[in-house]
């Protein structure tokens, strides 16, 4: 069940317009899983009036703390990345839908596929992942290298068995987007599912490849939400629901889904 809190900041980590904040959160951290969000409040007065969705890149239920992981882009992101360590923040969450890999044992190899902030809610999965002694493969792709601001935390708390890095002006890793390595990649046998999160255009090509592989898939979606609890319909979209597409909450039912679920834009 979901909680709202006065949350204080315990730390911040930036590069550039890339922040991570962690808050001192027991009662959410004691209920978060990866793939889950919290709706973040990031004007006390206003505007915006209406809070913010974040997902939730961190959880540890020992320390009682969670974790977000943002681009500053627009007004709430930009107040959002003004606060400081000590100072305190409404949340409500956890939120949604997370992944599902509870049934995943090894052997095994599991993609994690993000894209620039789309890491957010990998990065959670994949500390979990390792914790049960699984093998994961991490596919992280952004225009340039400043939009990997996570790299070094990935390989320092050793999340990947492999890092596969790309950039689209070549300034780290593999030039061009991340798909295209994707598609380059020799897919091992043992490869089990694959955990998205990104921009649209590249969610919709690796669900392409994921279907041409016959690999299970589930996708974390983005979507403007106004209230985080399916009140006001503003998150809806085309998921299907038995042999037919229906308009589905993304905040109440998702965010996550099934490859084979998703109904991608132009398809619409």
């Amino acid at each position: 069940m979901s909680q709202l809190i006065e949350a204080v900041i315990k730390d911040k980590k930036s590069w550039g317009d890339y922040f991570f904040v962690t808050f001192q959160a027991p009662e959410l951290a004691a209920l978060a899983a990866p793939g889950q969000f919290v709706m973040v409040k990031v004007s006390p007065k206003g505007p915006p009036l209406l809070r913010r969705p974040f997902s939730l890149a961190s959880a540890d239920r020992e320390e009682g703390t969670i974790a977000i992981f943002f681009q500053r882009v627009g007004l709430g992101t930009n107040l959002l990345s003004r606060y400081s360590p000590g100072e305190k923040v409404s949340l409500i969450g956890p939120l949604g839908r997370g992944f599902s890999f509870e049934d995943l044992a090894f052997p095994g190899e599991l993609l994690l596929i993000g894209g620039g902030r789309g890491i957010a809610p990998l990065y959670y999965l994949a500390q979990k992942l390792k914790e049960r002694g699984l093998k994961v493969i991490i596919f992280y792709g952004g225009k340039t290298q400043a939009d990997l601001p996570l790299k070094e935390a990935l390989a320092k708390k050793k999340l990947a068995d492999k890092l596969i890095l790309a950039t689209e002006d070549g300034s780290l890793g593999f030039k061009g987007l991340i798909t295209d390595v994707l598609e380059q990649e020799v897919l091992s046998p043992l490869a089990k599912k694959a955990f998205v999160c990104g921009p649209e255009a590249m969610m919709k090509k690796v669900a392409e490849l994921l279907r041409r592989w016959n690999l299970p898939g589930e996708f974390s979606l983005e979507a403007f939400m106004g209230c985080g609890f399916g009140v006001c319909w503003g998150c809806v979209r085309w998921i299907k629901r038995g042999q037919e597409y229906q308009l589905v909450r993304i905040c109440q039912e998702g965010p996550v889904f099934s490859r084979e679920d998703v109904k991608w834009s132009e398809e619409e």
